[in-house]
């Protein structure tokens, strides 16, 4: 069983455009860094999550470095194609 969000498998990313996954790497990110922010000050409850995160980010990652070398294909570029 992957660890992470529900929402950001490799399923759902491979589904996602360029944009969208940039949004989403955005976003993990941020949260990371509240992540990172509330450990340092001894608030973070959920020490599970920070990995999650990590996780997350790393997945987004190689879902756009696979498109980049062409292992993997964009679904936007994919529509293109068939039209």
């Amino acid at each position: 069983m992957a660890i992470g969000s529900k929402d950001l498998s490799m399923d759902a990313l491979d589904g996602f455009d360029n944009e969208r996954l940039a949004e989403e790497l955005k976003k993990a990110k941020a949260e990371l860094f509240n992540l990172r922010f509330q450990t340092a000050t001894g608030q973070l409850e959920n020490h599970g999550r920070l990995k999650a995160v990590r996780r997350d980010i790393a997945r987004i990652y190689t879902v756009l470095n696979e498109r980049k070398l062409a292992i993997r294909q964009d679904p936007s570029a994919a529509k293109e194609e068939e039209n």
